[in-house]
């Protein structure tokens, strides 16, 4: 017996594929970018082995794959000195930092220990962080850090590039065991992924990019960063929280159809739409709504705890139980649960649990905290 779904923004009163259990996030406004990833040839990048940031004040493991460079030991103190960064780019101010402005380029965010926490680790569960370590008197980072930021914006919002000047962040760059500048590493739901170190050609670094979305994608990060102004630049007049935003035509078909009780055809429309639009969040999000929907409709929420309960391991049994336990409110328990599978499972049974659990990632949105601490624990039993 599931739960009987809110209703979608715009359509007052109407049920729909919305978000469920405990969740305000309605389905995105935004256009998708519905950018194509960049071609082959890849270099091989892996989480295996990541280390995990989440205790970054403390030392970490060293990362492998550091070229030498430059040492940071013999370059000047530049914290404080306002001096000129790479390509015209400032010594990081720490106070406009704290209060969220952003280095240049709309996708980068000047990092400093005060924003670590939410310019990378909270960034890191809904898209991949690029960590750029420079400093002001590096010649190399003159050449990548330019290149790096104008890549931030082309790639619009698929990453999100995060400058840390380790003279400035000294704490940061001891815990992140940085031997050479220009170093950049990825950042993948909090766990460190050793990207290059020194300036590499453009076209290298699009290769790099490349492979740590496919990481991320393996991992369920899906979503799409949300830009910042320009520092100095006025921002935009906050939205009308009472007005009802413009219903999508193209959405029309399947919310008529959950209203009908008919998920089968609203998960048909789902699946054209994204038949032609592959990255269309609002698609991605109604197809997982709705599917979850039509497998709980006629569930007996009792029945299939008790058959999960009596085999931990058949993962029918499991899969099924966390669908009830989802649209009953327990979210964490539901998710618990597949962790355990996934531990418990391999092969095409851990890749359907993994599935599942992605897939109810994306009923409650990458923004909700619950979806971020079940994210480093699904990276943890695959890893």
């Amino acid at each position: 017996m599931a739960a009987a779904p809110p209703s979608v923004p715009g359509r007052p009163g109407r049920p729909s594929p919305a978000r469920t259990p405990g969740s305000a996030r309605p389905p995105a406004g935004g256009a998708p970018s519905g950018r194509p990833a960049p071609p082959a040839p890849r270099p091989p990048i892996s989480a295996r082995g990541a280390v995990d940031l989440s205790t970054y004040r403390a030392p970490v493991a060293p990362t492998d794959g550091l070229a030498s460079q430059r040492p940071l030991t013999d370059g000047p103190e530049a914290a404080g000195t306002g001096r000129p960064a790479p390509g015209g780019r400032p010594a990081p101010d720490t106070s406009a930092a704290v209060d969220g402005g952003a280095a240049p380029g709309s996708y980068t965010r000047a990092v400093t220990e005060a924003t670590f926490q939410a310019d990378v680790l909270e960034e890191s569960m809904t898209v991949p962080v690029v960590l750029d370590l420079w400093a002001t008197w590096c010649e190399p980072c003159k050449q990548l850090s330019p290149a790096l930021e104008r890549l931030a914006d082309e790639y619009a919002g698929r990453f999100v590039l995060a400058t840390v000047d380790v003279d400035a962040e000294q704490r940061i760059a001891a815990a992140l065991q940085v031997q050479s500048i220009p170093t950049v590493v990825g950042v993948v739901a909090g766990q460190l992924v050793p990207l290059f170190a020194g300036a590499i050609p453009e076209q290298q670094v699009r290769q790099v990019l490349d492979e740590l979305l496919r990481v991320g994608a393996e991992n369920g990060l899906a979503g799409v960063a949300t830009p910042r102004p320009p520092a100095g630049s006025s921002a935009a007049a906050p939205p009308d929280e009472d007005a009802d935003p413009p219903e999508d035509p193209r959405f029309t078909a399947a919310y008529d159809a959950v209203e009908a009780g008919d998920y089968a055809t609203a998960v048909e429309v789902f699946r054209k739409l994204l038949a032609v639009e592959p990255n269309l969040p609002e698609a991605v999000a109604g197809l997982a709504q709705v599917s979850l929907l039509a497998r709980t409709a006629d569930t007996d929420p009792d029945a299939v705890t008790a058959a999960a309960a009596a085999d931990p391991a058949d993962v029918a049994a499991g899969l099924a139980a966390a669908d009830a336990e989802f649209v009953a409110g327990t979210v964490e328990a539901a998710f618990e649960r597949l962790v355990g599978l996934v531990r418990l499972t391999a092969g095409p049974a851990r890749d359907q649990v993994r599935s599942r659990l992605l897939e109810l990632f994306e009923v409650l949105g990458s923004d909700d905290r619950r979806v971020a601490a079940a994210r480093i624990k699904l990276a943890n039993a695959l890893f």
